[in-house]
């Protein structure tokens, strides 16, 4: 009999931490669907901040998912939501643009995220007794 390897690291909540990364997943694709705010950014600024946010939930997925094919294909699905996204913004709204550097500013930032995992603080949450 064979069981399969659990795709969660084995965190003190891990319910709790799947459901927040989640939902970070999901204010990310909604926040890049509503109409922008009035912010008048440095020209390309708005690449810093699809880096960041995609850095962010790929950082949290090495936190989140164990390494080998469960990191992969969370790393892989963030980057095809980004794609998406961008594909999303050019046919569903009227306030927004498909950017291809934004999509490989949201690529450069999930490679970046998940680079983490080489590090050691791919294991924060593991250590995080609160």
């Amino acid at each position: 009999m064979s069981a399969a390897l659990p795709v969660i690291k084995p965190l003190r909540r891990p319910r709790l931490w799947t459901a927040l990364w989640l939902l970070a997943v999901l204010v990310v694709i909604v926040v890049c669907l509503i109409p922008p705010p009035p912010i008048d950014l440095p020209e390309n600024g708005d690449k810093v901040e699809h880096f960041l946010a995609y850095f962010i939930l790929s950082g949290s997925a090495v936190q989140l998912f164990r390494r080998g094919s469960p990191l992969l294909w969370a790393g892989v699905g963030l980057v095809l939501m980004g794609v998406g996204i961008e594909f999303a913004q050019g046919a569903l709204t009227s306030n927004r643009s498909a950017d291809p550097m934004d999509a490989l500013a949201n690529t450069v930032g999930v490679l970046s995220g998940l680079a983490t995992a080489l590090t050691p603080l791919r294991d924060i949450l593991l250590r995080w007794r609160g």
